[in-house]
C-alpha cells in the first residue's frame, strides 16, 4: 500500500512539474494545447459523422415507408432499398421528392 502512494505521489510531482514548465502566456506554451484540440476535433468530427450517416439513413427509411403507407392507399408501392435510404435520410424532403420521381418516372 505504501509504494501505491509513493507511486501517486511521484506521478503527481512529475506531472506537476511538466505543468509548471509550460509558460500559457507564450506562443511556445499555448502550441501543444491548440495542437491537443485540433487534433481531438478531428477525431471527433470522423468517428461522428458514421453515426450521423447511419441516423440519416434510419429516418430516411422511416420517411420512404411512410410514404409506402400512404402510398398503399393510392396503390402506390415502392421497394426500400439501402441507397433510397440514405439519398432521403442525408437530402431530406428534397430528397424523398427526387427518390419518389425516379420511381413514378422510371
Amino acid at each position: 500500500m505504501e509504494e501505491a502512494e509513493n507511486a501517486v505521489r511521484e506521478i503527481g510531482t512529475a506531472a506537476l512539474d511538466a505543468v509548471q514548465g509550460l509558460d500559457s502566456a507564450t506562443l511556445e506554451g499555448s502550441l501543444p494545447f491548440v495542437a491537443g484540440v485540433l487534433i481531438l476535433l478531428v477525431v471527433v468530427k470522423l468517428l461522428s459523422l458514421p453515426f450521423k450517416l447511419v441516423w440519416n439513413g434510419i429516418i430516411g427509411a422511416a420517411a420512404l415507408w411512410l410514404v409506402n403507407l400512404v402510398g398503399a392507399a393510392v396503390g402506390f408501392g415502392l421497394k426500400i432499398t439501402v441507397v433510397k435510404a440514405l439519398i432521403a435520410g442525408v437530402f431530406g424532403v428534397p430528397g424523398l421528392i427526387a427518390v419518389l420521381c425516379w420511381e413514378i418516372f422510371m
